[in-house]
């Protein structure tokens, strides 16, 4: 028999906290003390309907995934709903049933990567702004991702015949029309309702790749079925869960779901401080109770002890390939080529994470300095097995993809700006609109540089005198 919400109500306490989430009702008393934003904030959802505030932030699926099955004690009569306790909308979630329309600007106002972020800013939510924005700390990481991307300079070959430019390239041996990849990013309903089903359209569309985070907005199904009406090819983002059981269990998921490969997060092992994001919970005065959304989304995704041999079980479980999300070092780069992983990704987790950790693009040369072996697409000294190298981080124009490429990246992964690209109401069209710029850009610096194909970008196309210098200088761990 169905619990009505009168039952439900009356389990409205920190010891006894009942909520309905989905027609489901969940005993999440257990649970309180361990929720990532602070037991206030599910306490406060005792004995209600909590689904809109939990759809806000987590996909369908999430809850399944964290609490076992016993906590979900039966099916709530949606008969009963006006017996629950009732408390007043929160102002965060947008209510209507359509998103903003763009009233702003034309998608033909907008020329370039930033002009999509400052759109992005007039229109999310002030939560939504914090949660994208934010980074660790001061955020020097993030301002200085761009700073290095500024400093490097090109040196252009010419009388080349670029009269043709060819940008596809092959992403663990998979097509893509552009060196670059959607990365992976959280809470995709702060920027449009339908999140990354939009980007899955819009990809397949433009014959790119989507890495697809482990708890987005949408349900994986949904997801990937709207991929595989386009032709998308869709990648798994894996935050690796403490119990096996459960991590098991995702992989497997995402190998039903057709997903091509696993890109393991390993860059935040706990969460980075989101100043920005926890002083608009102070100035709602809010912080001492709740942290902020960073932390409430993050959820049963985190593992601290995740090591180097969980790496080697999950290689034992699955024939996908495995690429390693978050490398900082050459040293870390190494070890997971030694660990018969097929890729890293040099990324510090968009400067949300560690605050002064170096630019991605510094790991990238540090690789050059002592293990260029790994940029030769096989590295001979390890034999014959092929190894890709993604940078993630800063990219926002041509130039930058370029530079990446020419120092040995196989492609770069684009994040923040695909998710301010859909606010406004521009959704999928906005997605669009944001890969014919960085398309026209790295077609024309591609011919402005000398090369007609990705292959003919080569590091004596790259300037790095000045960023050299910020390469660590002896002192690493043997390779």
């Amino acid at each position: 028999m169905a619990i009505s919400g009168g039952e439900v109500a009356k389990h409205a306490t920190k010891s006894s906290c009942w909520i309905v989430l989905h027609n489901k009702v969940w005993d999440v008393t257990d649970y309180l003390s361990a929720h990532p934003g602070g037991e206030q904030l599910l306490a406060r959802l005792a004995g209600q309907d909590a689904t809109e505030d939990y759809d806000a932030m987590h996909n369908p699926d999430l809850v399944a995934s964290i609490l076992p099955p016993s906590s979900c004690i039966g099916e709530f009569d949606t008969s009963t709903t006006h017996k629950l306790k009732q408390r007043p909308q929160n102002p965060e979630i947008n209510h209507t049933s359509e998103p903003a329309k763009a009233d702003h600007l034309s998608l033909s106002s907008i020329i370039s990567v930033d002009d999509f972020e400052i759109s992005a800013q007039k229109h999310l939510s002030p939560t939504g702004w914090a949660y994208y924005a934010s980074g660790a700390d001061d955020m020097y990481s993030i301002a200085d991702c761009r700073r290095i991307f500024r400093l490097m300079k090109l040196r252009p070959r010419v009388l080349r015949d670029v009269s043709a430019v060819d940008t596809t390239v092959s992403i663990l041996g998979h097509h893509s029309s552009l060196p670059v990849y959607i990365s992976p990013t959280g809470l995709g309903k702060y920027a449009h309702p339908d999140a990354e089903c939009a980007l899955a359209r819009a990809a397949g569309k433009d014959k790119i790749i989507q890495v697809v985070p482990t708890a987005p907005s949408k349900g994986h199904e949904e997801i990937t079925a709207a991929g595989n009406a386009h032709g998308t090819t869709m990648m798994f983002q894996l935050y690796v869960n403490q119990d096996r059981t459960r991590a098991e269990a995702t992989i497997r998921r995402a190998e039903e779901l057709g997903y091509k490969a696993i890109w393991v997060t390993v860059d935040s092992p706990v969460l980075g401080k989101r100043e920005m994001d926890n002083r608009l919970k102070a100035k709602e005065g809010t912080f001492n109770t709740s942290a902020g959304v960073a932390k409430s989304s993050s959820s049963g995704l985190l593992n601290p002890a995740l090591v180097w041999e969980d790496l080697d079980w999950i290689r034992s479980i699955t024939k996908l390939p495995l690429v390693l999300k978050g490398v900082q070092s050459v040293e870390d780069a190494v070890m997971a080529y030694k660990r018969g992983l097929n890729g890293v990704v040099l990324s510090h987790h968009g400067g949300r994470s560690i605050d002064t950790a170096q630019a991605p693009l510094v790991t990238l040369l540090e690789i050059r300095r002592y293990a260029p072996h790994l940029l030769t697409k096989k590295a001979p000294n390890y034999g014959q097995r092929k190894f890709e190298v993604y940078l993630d981080g800063g990219v926002r124009r041509g130039t930058d993809v370029v530079k990446a490429l020419a120092l040995g990246c196989t492609a770069v992964g684009i994040g923040r700006p695909f998710l301010y690209s859909m606010t406004g109401g521009y959704g999928e069209e906005g997605v669009g609109h944001l890969v014919s710029l960085l398309r026209s850009e790295i077609e024309t610096n591609m011919a402005l540089t000398g090369a007609s194909k990705v292959k003919h970008l080569e590091p004596g196309m790259v300037n790095s005198k000045r960023v050299e210098m910020e390469v660590i200088d002896g002192g690493l761990v043997k390779l």
